[in-house]
């Protein structure tokens, strides 16, 4: 069916999926689809009698979890606008995203809400326990006994139980704001990204056109962090209008963690972030690769290598997949030419949380190796050079899937389009005669070389995190030239009978090897160790304007 409207797509499916599984919480309890729809009414009833207007924001802070869902589609569908606030955030950060929001309600997990205060978030009428639905604060008394007989109003208002056909959902339209999504990005702090619906639906689009095998009964392994709008549209959102069924780690999720959710779920499709990937091969596969050099030197045992690489690779991930989309950050180029090499099926696509989020992708059998796709339905994509082939300029993009613009920020929303209404995405990169884009790092990251050259510091950063030990790393200008910071693995030292010195020696001396492998112009001059890992934006990039120094 066609909609113009993106919550009486959810009303159909609901209503369609009535008895198909929802939402799990890994290991835990499962929710179908009458039951999110039953707590989604119920939950429409507390907002309608606490008098939240339609276009009120209503935040949402918690780990990954079933009533995540709940609470974010509760709000959509009332005609509110969530506010998803990635839960990783320090209490400050929380309380002022809540108050720039102008939020009214506020869902938060019960062990954030320890380290917030009510009083420095004065414009809130009600903050909701979401493990269980509890107000744990409310301006008045009023809104407390509003909670308490919730289930008496419910049963009041649907007396013949709730049937498929009591899901009514607010009717939006395409150019209206459907949500707030903060991101302080890599270069930069944080700001409000105006999604509208028109992008929500322009994303459940592409979704299925890119993965035509998903449909009702599919199993997603949700991984990423939902208030992210990577994870939230494609392990979350487009799976809800299919009648799929999201299984949420709501544990921190550790490679072994995730590992093991795959292998008892088999998902049909990956989304996943290049880390998580380039972890495994560095822990499992390098140490084999590097054991069994010789043999993928030899034609015939070279192939049968390779296979046996593929099938290993294939259980480790469930099985049952149809590809790996990676995105959120660049893939490490050594890590990325083997992963190809073998066949494994992975694709890279592109995007950024301005455009909800994708941008490019194509499938892993057409992808161009080091490319992350082409312009996806509904999106075009240009690159601000006299010659976008050869020669790197800025990405920059229009369709359906840009957002409205930066919330109360009309500097920042007028300064990140062009005059003829093209978004600026800050990154750079170049495009082929077939369409495929090849990115080439983020233009505020980009240093001039000695003679004018461009560096782009993810290029050398891939280099360096190929070293053993080496669990990240950045690049910046310091004093004239380019040193290295690096947060190394201690814990695996450790393991190996290194202590922390040693390690940092080990790895200091692999420095003229990296400098070999670079242009002479961006060489490194020193290493620094860091003792604790990189600050983070919400899709696990470094915040990199916090350790430049000129």
């Amino acid at each position: 069916m066609e909609f113009t409207s993106f919550n009486k797509r959810l009303e159909y499916s609901f209503r369609k999926y009535w008895d198909l599984a929802a939402l799990s919480n890994y290991q835990g309890a499962t929710l179908f689809y009458r039951d999110v729809a039953r707590r989604i009414a119920k939950l429409h009833i507390a907002f309608e009698q606490c008098g939240l207007q339609k276009g009120d924001k209503v935040a949402i802070c918690s780990r990954n979890q079933a009533n995540w869902g709940v609470s974010f589609l509760a709000a959509l569908t009332y005609g509110a606008v969530p506010v998803p606030i990635l839960h990783e955030f320090k209490a400050g950060n929380i309380h002022y995203l809540v108050n720039h929001s102008e939020a009214r309600v506020l869902f938060v997990d019960d062990t954030i809400w320890e380290g917030l205060n009510a009083d420095e978030m004065p414009g809130l009428s009600v903050i909701v326990q979401i493990n269980n639905f509890k107000f744990l604060y409310a301006k008045t008394e009023e809104f407390f006994q509003i909670r308490e007989h919730l289930n008496e109003s419910f049963g009041k208002k649907y007396p013949n139980d709730f049937e498929p056909e009591d899901v009514k959902y607010y009717e939006d339209s395409p150019e209206e704001l459907a949500m707030i999504n903060y991101t302080s990005g890599t270069s930069g702090f944080s700001k409000g990204v105006m999604i509208p619906y028109r992008a929500l639906s322009s994303n459940v689009q592409f979704a299925a056109i890119a993965e035509p095998q998903m449909h009702q009964g599919s199993e997603i392994v949700a991984m990423l962090p939902s208030a992210h709008m990577y994870g939230m549209t494609f392990e979350f959102l487009f799976e809800m209008t299919i009648g799929a069924h999201v299984h949420f780690l709501s544990r921190l999720p550790s490679p072994k963690v995730i590992l093991n959710a795959l292998a008892d779920i088999h998902p049909c499709v990956i989304v996943a972030v290049p880390l998580i990937i380039e972890k495994i091969y560095k822990s499992k596969l390098k140490p084999l690769i590097d054991k069994n050099k010789i043999f993928f030197k030899v034609p015939g045992l070279n192939k049968m290598v390779q296979k046996k690489f593929l099938t290993e690779l294939v259980h480790t991930f469930g099985d049952n997949f149809e590809e790996i989309i990676l995105g959120g950050a660049a893939f490490n180029p050594e890590v990325e030419e083997f992963f190809h090499s073998i066949g494994f099926p992975y694709t890279v696509g592109y995007g950024m949380t301005e455009c909800a989020p994708i941008i490019a992708y194509s499938h892993w059998n057409t992808v161009k190796p080091g490319s992350c796709g082409k312009a996806v339905v509904n999106m075009e994509i240009r690159i601000d050079s006299d010659d976008p082939v050869n020669v790197p300029g800025e990405v920059q993009v229009r369709g359906a899937n840009v957002f409205l613009g930066y919330y109360k920020n009309e500097e920042a929303t007028a300064n990140s389009f062009t005059d003829d209404g093209w978004f600026r995405t800050g990154d750079m990169g170049v495009i082929d005669r077939d369409g495929y884009l090849f990115l080439r790092g983020r233009s505020k990251c980009m240093i001039l070389g000695p003679s004018g050259q461009n560096i782009y510091p993810e290029e050398l950063e891939a280099v360096i995190n190929n070293l053993t030990y080496v669990v990240d790393s950045l690049v910046i200008e310091d004093e004239g030239g380019l040193t290295a910071l690096i947060y190394p693995d201690y814990h695996l030292g450790e393991l190996d009978g290194l202590d922390r010195h040693g390690l940092e020696e080990r790895i200091r001396a692999a420095l003229p090897d990296v400098n070999k492998l670079i242009p002479n112009y961006a060489k490194i001059k020193k290493i620094e160790f860091l003792p604790e890992d990189f600050e983070r934006t919400p899709k696990r990039s470094i915040k990199r304007y916090l350790y430049q120094r000129n």
